[in-house]
């Protein structure tokens, strides 16, 4: 179980990296890598947080936050889903197992936590349009005034988000630590097979377009290998 500071510094991080995803500052705090391996090191294993959060940030590279477009929110997810691998105490074997589950979880988490960015707008919405006479003459006040409550909203969301995320999965995640008889390496190739074939495919939409896109996506393929063949 999680205690009470812990997960008072957890929803104080995805606050944090869930504010920084759209409304400030952008530093990408948001993506995965960043927020699973800070959620791990909070629960004592930023190692555990960071392979999960590699596995994320795999499917997260379909993600393209543009405009009103809707869209996974990863950084909640993330950081939540770097609490559910760092089991205290636990052995690299048992960490292994648990990737599926979490890349699951995770995939689950940043689908929510998207809804609720929708559900911002919309508030966000109904403010604007309160003060539309305001808005409409250019008063700077107005405008500040309802940045400041739209970060505010956002920041209560992203942490009210990720501590549900964590006080709902945790328990979960023991439950399938128990029971499931998967060995370590079976649980890793599923997790990476999966995570390999959707950042694959989240590299092809990017660049397939580009000139000359086949040869340098084969010579990155073969290059790959050859590090991987040589270690």
């Amino acid at each position: 179980m999680i205690d009470g500071p812990t997960l008072g510094v957890l929803a104080l991080l995805g606050a944090v990296v869930g504010l920084d995803f759209v409304s400030f500052p952008q530093a990408m705090l948001s993506r995965p890598i960043v927020a699973a391996t800070l959620g791990g090191a909070v629960c004592g294993d930023a190692s555990a947080g960071l392979l999960v959060g590699l596995m994320l940030e795999c499917f997260a590279l379909e993600t393209m936050p543009f405009g009103a477009s809707r869209y996974p929110e990863w950084g909640p997810a993330s950081v939540a889903t770097g609490v559910v691998v760092a089991v205290p105490g636990a052995d690299p074997e048992s960490t292994a197992r648990l990737l599926p589950f979490a890349i699951i979880a995770g995939l689950g988490c940043a689908l929510v936590a998207g809804r609720t960015l929708i559900w911002l707008r919309r508030f966000n919405l109904s403010l604007a349009l309160r003060r539309r006479a305001q808005l409409d003459a250019g008063e700077a006040s107005t405008i500040l005034g309802l940045q400041r409550i739209g970060m505010a909203a956002d920041f209560v969301r992203a942490g009210v988000v990720t501590t549900v995320f964590v006080l709902l999965l945790v328990p979960v995640r023991d439950a399938v630590l128990s029971a499931t008889s998967v060995s370590g390496a079976q649980a890793v190739a599923v997790a990476e097979t999966l995570a390999v074939g959707v950042a694959g495919g989240a590299i092809w939409k990017a660049v397939h377009v580009a000139k000359g896109y086949a040869r340098w996506l084969l010579a990155g393929v073969v290059a790959g290998a050859i590090v991987v063949v040589s270690r």
